[in-house]
């Protein structure tokens, strides 16, 4: 079945949607909508909560980033081998959530005046996934192969490296995890590409 996403010109939220697909080989189109387009058009009233993204599978139509993740999870085989992983890839899931919305908080505030005190409290957050990597535990934070929470957790640690550098300079089991995840061929060349330079990773341009 054909895989469509359709999503404004920035990473956003559909990032690790499309890294997930790109790693994965997996073929999708993707239509991109313009803020402008976005105004101007009947698209809006048509999506079923008034936002992108909208991922296509077949004659299934999704809209809500997690749950779009959670089916490509489920189809590709990125949600651990049995019940118990796939209750572990959840639980470490919400806690990549949960960094996810600060930062994107953090992104849209009017001014930088929080970034001082989100940066020193980053490591508190940090820690619990330096903890799950650390160790003879592998390199995926559940299992043997990356599930959809690694997918995630990634992408998190990608913005935050753009917005501070050094933010996994005391964090050996993360930076490597990163490291590791930016040197899958897929992503390589993915992460290599202009499509993926090119575009800002908020719509309002803060990173």
């Amino acid at each position: 079945m054909s895989l469509t996403l359709t999503y404004f010109p920035v990473r956003g939220r559909a990032e690790v949607i499309r890294v997930m697909l790109k790693d994965q080989g997996a073929e999708f189109d993707e239509k991109v909508i313009t803020m402008e387009m976005w105004k101007e058009s009947t698209l809006k009233a048509s999506c079923l909560f008034g936002q992108l993204p909208i991922f296509e599978d077949g004659d299934l139509t999704l809209y809500q980033t997690n749950a779009i993740r959670r089916h490509l999870a489920r189809k590709l085989g990125l949600y651990g081998k049995d019940q118990r992983e796939a209750a572990l890839i959840d639980m470490m899931d919400e806690a990549i959530q949960d960094l996810l919305n600060k930062y994107i908080k953090l992104m849209f505030e009017k001014d930088d005046s929080g970034k001082e005190g989100y940066l020193k409290a980053l490591p508190t957050d940090l820690k619990p996934f330096e903890k799950t990597l650390s160790g003879d535990k592998g390199s995926f934070l559940v299992g043997d192969k990356p599930s959809f929470a690694d997918y995630s957790l990634f992408e998190v640690l990608l913005n935050h490296l753009v917005l501070c550098s050094s933010c996994l300079d005391t964090f050996p089991s993360l930076k490597s995890f990163v490291e590791k995840m930016s040197a899958r061929p897929k992503i390589k060349t993915f992460l290599d590409s202009e499509a993926y330079k090119k575009l800002p990773i908020n719509g309002n341009g803060k990173q």
